[in-house]
């Protein structure tokens, strides 16, 4: 499998990092966002595709004609629309693979519509933030054709790894996992923003550093992991209501799921209530960021 050309729907953080790495590499990169149809935001992607070398399309068919692979990198609201607007313009011979946060039923419904004109869906799912490893980022895969891409990828500095050959196995270990990884964050906001309003965060941050050493209570640790929420909390929220369907649909009931989703959406809506932006939050500190949430509304 030659990968001279590919279609990318999604230029965020993690579409722009793999768009920028492969087109270091010569890789012709045809992307289309839906930022680009907002004249306030179309601005910004442009200049961000000429920086990167990508070439910027105005339809996410045109983006995924002739190219061997198609990669979705868009919200997890987004991720089944997407595959089935993909599904109109692509043909058979083609692959199709979406590393969106979703629920296994959710790419299985994808995978159905790709597969109905007869291209091939590979379930891939990101086992890590993008921006540290870039390329080399753990994502496993499933899928018929997951094996032969794997290679592919691989050849090009991607680090994936076959799990299964059946579409939602590999996205069940993502959901699965982010109820740990996303919870800890929205555990660690709710914690010491409490601690914090009774003057009690110094010797709760102790006692963590106490019972767990390893982590890093101490030191960055806690900004990290709030900053996780303060700039994604909308996108984690989305991921997390699909990990909710995923354990719903497993016969238990999602309580720790859905409170996740609450908390991360409730901390980026008092940031964006207060006038802020994460831009705005940087560097960032979660002990500043507590002030000025409690500070009230912005007027």
């Amino acid at each position: 499998m030659t990968l001279d050309r590919i279609g990318l729907i999604g230029f965020g953080e993690a579409g722009g990092i793999i768009a920028q790495d492969l087109a270091a590499q010569g890789v012709v990169v045809q992307v289309y966002d839906c930022l680009l149809d907002a004249p306030d935001t179309r601005v910004e992607l442009v200049a961000k595709a000429e920086r990167l070398g990508v070439q910027l399309y105005d339809s996410a068919e045109d983006a995924v004609r002739l190219v061997p692979l198609v990669i979705s990198a868009v919200t997890a609201g987004s991720a089944l629309n997407v595959a089935s607007t993909a599904a109109a313009a692509m043909r058979p011979g083609q692959l199709f693979m979406d590393i969106n946060s979703v629920a296994p039923a959710t790419k299985q419904a994808a995978s159905a519509a790709i597969e109905a004109i007869g291209a091939a869906y590979v379930d891939a799912a990101v086992m890590a933030p993008v921006p540290p490893k870039r390329l080399q980022t753990p994502i496993l895969l499933g899928g018929g054709e997951a094996v032969a891409l794997s290679a592919a990828l691989n050849a090009l500095g991607f680090a994936t790894r076959v799990v299964s050959d059946e579409i939602g196995v590999a996205s069940a270990i993502k959901m699965c996992r982010s109820v740990m990884i996303k919870g800890l964050e929205a555990l660690v906001t709710e914690s010491l923003r409490t601690a914090q309003y009774y003057g009690a965060e110094a010797e709760v941050l102790a006692s963590l550093q106490k019972s767990f050493p390893s982590m890093g209570w101490d030191g960055d640790l806690p900004h990290y992991l709030i900053s996780r929420v303060a700039e994604h909390g909308r996108r984690r929220a989305e991921e997390m209501e699909e990990v909710a369907e995923t354990v719903r649909a497993a016969g238990v009931e999602p309580h720790m799921s859905e409170a996740i989703v609450q908390t991360q959406r409730g901390l980026v809506d008092a940031i964006a209530a207060r006038g802020l932006r994460y831009a705005d939050l940087e560097p960032f500190d979660w002990r500043h960021l507590d002030s000025l949430l409690r500070a009230g509304p912005s007027d």
